[in-house]
């Protein structure tokens, strides 16, 4: 489940046989690991990583690229400005270490927002739904994705030495399967009335709503969430990680002050399609997702 790719450099150059290792083990479902890949902070966000906190809105301070602007802070003039720096620093750092690791999606690549993640997880308290310390493959409710793929890039840049612990539960296939012989049938229309309504920013395809139910299905079940088998995983700080979410079974438990970047892949840039979640969906539901 975890391959560990020792690169030191978030520019590269990486040589062919990284590449390679790195498509063919992030489609097949590991997590990428960079144990050496820290994400150096100056001066100024090393203060501010040690004074941050959330305004309680969010759960995620977040920098979407588009505008510019930074949500989920109680901070103000200089200190927001040096903290949408930092993650827009990240954000093009990642990017860089996608588009120099996995040549291929460049074409199909979009960045989406990048958060920094400064709670602790332990001991927090959300609805379940919203409880990202279950096992889950990723959905959006309000964003169908239509068969693109989420994935994220992970830095722990915490400054007293904690780890972000993560479970790591079973292949999508055997994920999927637990959960699909209660997947309810299509309501006609009901996408169009989402999007009419302005709950959803697109039609949802099929995907989009087994998506969601495979989240939330997993997130509702107790007794699956005690028994499913796991790999538990440690990312201490100074290291990086990139995994496809909506493709892996995570479960984020402990840990805090964490930058992630989300980018969405086009379904036409995977170098193996086959294992997308799409193509898996549509062998076993033996139906059109999109």
């Amino acid at each position: 489940m975890i391959e560990t790719l020792d690169i030191v450099s978030w520019a590269g150059p990486y040589d062919d046989n990284f590449r390679r290792r790195a498509a063919e083990r992030l489609e097949a479902g590991a997590v990428l690991l960079f144990p050496s890949l820290g994400f150096p902070l100056d001066d100024t966000e090393t203060a501010l990583v040690r004074s941050a906190g959330s305004d309680g809105s969010a759960k995620n301070i977040s920098l979407d690229p588009a505008t510019g602007q930074c949500k989920g802070s109680t901070i103000s003039g200089t200190e927001l400005a040096t903290l949408t720096a930092m993650l827009d620093r990240f954000g093009k750092s990642a990017r860089s270490l996608v588009e120099g690791l996995l040549p291929h999606y460049a074409a199909g690549l979009e960045r989406a927002r990048t958060s920094f993640r400064p709670v602790e997880i332990s001991g927090r308290h959300s609805s379940w739904r919203q409880d990202d310390k279950r096992l889950h493959v990723d959905a959006f409710p309000s964003r169908p994705m239509q068969g693109r793929r989420i994935l994220r890039v992970f830095a722990n840049i915490d400054l007293d030495g904690t780890p972000r612990h993560w479970r790591i539960g079973p292949d999508f296939e055997t994920y999927a399967a637990r959960f699909l012989p209660s997947l309810p049938r299509a309501v006609p229309g009901k996408s169009w009335l989402l999007h009419r309504l302005g709950v959803t920013r697109a039609r949802r395809s099929r995907y989009d709503e087994v998506m969601l139910f495979l989240h939330d299905a997993a997130k509702r079940d107790l007794g699956w969430q005690r028994d499913a088998p796991v790999q538990e995983v440690d990312f201490p700080p100074g290291c990086a990680w990139a995994v496809f979410t909506d493709q892996v079974a995570h479960a984020a438990t402990a840990g805090r002050n964490a930058l992630e970047q989300s980018f969405y892949v086009e379904p036409g840039a995977l170098a193996r399609p086959e294992t997308a979640p799409l193509a898996v969906l549509k062998r076993m539901c033996g139906a059109a997702m999109v």
